[in-house]
């Protein structure tokens, strides 16, 4: 395998069987340069370059540490969740922790609205982006806020192997902070993030989307569901409004079922808050 260019010190664009591939590997090029050889054993991953050709634009456009901290970040990512990701993440996080360093040495930091969300919907991946964030502002001597933290656990949920698609996930994410809000609008409260209640009530939200999808729903008896109607009438009637904004604004209709177990979230939530302000 023979150096047709070096893209930085970790990363070369060689000639392989009559190919252009993009290697990459922890001092791929130390010491090397055009026409030299590599060793093998010392490329960590192999990008065919007619197929990723945005890969080969970013590498020659950002600044060899921003690569070498979103090298380490996917390491470290892999171990924790103990899966391969996706080869694309090497393109998705290096772009996205760059702009966000940019950002960041110019004032601009971006406030990640689905940040308490993604914490509880993806600790796993929420765990490894706060371990990041410290790794990045240890490493550069800058200050990036959590929210960046959100922002690349998205990115590690959806390289996983069965991830699922960056927008459908945000959007899925985006659905589910909107209905929150709108309970605590209907109940004129602020709910407490780190509340088990909360963490139960984003967590039943989300599977009653994802039940939504498949047509299928979290099974309730006529008698169970017509008392807590009649007991719970107010939070029923929350739920009935988040219900009908869902219909309204995305197209999604939950059944009766799903309402009646949402029902008892808010009810959970309303006396905690009730309790809290006496």
């Amino acid at each position: 395998m023979k150096i047709k260019k070096i893209l930085n010190n970790n990363a070369v664009i060689i000639m392989d069987k009559g190919e252009e591939k993009i290697a990459i590997g922890a001092g791929v090029a130390y010491e090397k340069g055009k026409n030299d050889t590599i060793n093998p054993q010392k490329i960590e991953k192999l990008f065919t370059l007619k197929e990723n050709e945005k890969l080969y634009q970013l590498l020659e456009r950002i600044p060899e540490e921003h690569f070498i901290l979103a090298e380490g970040i996917i390491t470290y990512a892999e171990k924790q969740l103990s899966t391969k990701l996706n080869d694309h993440i090497y393109l998705a996080l290096s772009d996205h922790l760059s702009f966000a360093i940019s950002r960041h040495k110019q004032g601009l930091d971006v406030k990640n609205r689905l940040l308490h969300e993604i914490k509880i919907l993806y600790p796993a991946e929420f765990a490894i982006g706060t371990w990041a964030v410290q790794y990045i502002n240890e490493k550069l001597t800058i200050n990036l806020p959590m929210d960046e933290a959100a922002f690349i656990a998205m990115h590690l949920h959806t390289m996983k192997i069965k991830g699922g698609d960056l927008k459908d996930t945000i959007r899925q994410t985006s659905i589910l902070k909107s209905m929150v809000d709108s309970i605590q609008e209907y109940l004129g409260i602020t709910m407490d993030e780190n509340d088990l209640s909360y963490e139960r009530l984003i967590t039943h939200l989300r599977f009653a989307l994802s039940r939504s999808k498949n047509d299928s729903s979290e099974s309730m008896d006529e008698e169970m569901l017509t008392m807590i109607k009649r007991k719970f009438e107010n939070s029923y009637r929350c739920a009935e409004k988040v219900n009908k904004e869902l219909s309204e604004i995305h197209g999604i209709v939950l059944p009766d079922e799903e309402l009646g177990y949402i029902t008892l979230h808010i009810e959970r939530i309303k006396n905690n808050s009730r309790r809290k302000t006496l």
